[in-house]
């Protein structure tokens, strides 16, 4: 059963009939967690690199950013019995899909911050499909922690 995780969103399933799916990752960044011997997986779909950006909107909503998303990713699947040194971590998004030069370079800055997240707290992506013209949808299969990325030209790619 599919699980929708929306733009600015998280899910964090131990279901096996789950499979976390995020659409319409341009700049946005889909980080795909799963610890394969509890099984538990989450998903975030984040839109922005940090939440100083907009504190209040932050404060609302910790997923659209980051630096706030990225934190309650691991922690929730941590309360679900996840632990760091067995997750595997897997990231799509932070393209161009308007093409060209866009003049803020959102998602190149949303990955920086993804890479400087991860380096401060030592969490190695496994694999990675990011940069880019093309949107991506992302899904996390619960069940294998098996994840794969389709693009907007059809294109899957197991991850």
């Amino acid at each position: 059963m599919d699980v929708v995780v929306g733009v600015a969103d998280l899910k964090v399933s131990n279901r096996p009939e789950h499979v976390l799916v995020t659409h319409a990752l341009g700049s946005c960044i889909g980080v795909a967690i799963y610890d394969p011997e509890a099984k538990v997986g989450g998903l975030l779909h984040y839109m922005l690199p940090e939440s100083s950006l907009d504190p209040g909107r932050a404060q609302e909503n910790p997923f659209m950013f980051a630096d706030t998303g990225i934190p309650r990713l691991f922690r929730e699947c941590y309360s679900m019995g996840a632990q760091k040194h067995r997750l595997r971590v897997k990231v799509a998004g932070g393209g161009q899909v308007l093409g060209g030069q866009e003049h803020f370079q959102i998602g190149r800055r949303n990955y920086a911050a993804l890479r400087r997240i991860f380096l401060k707290n030592n969490v190695l992506i496994d694999q990675e499909d990011v940069g880019g013209c093309q949107a991506r949808t992302l899904f996390l299969e619960i069940a294998s922690g098996r994840v794969w990325v389709k693009t907007t030209d059809l294109l899957i790619k197991e991850l």
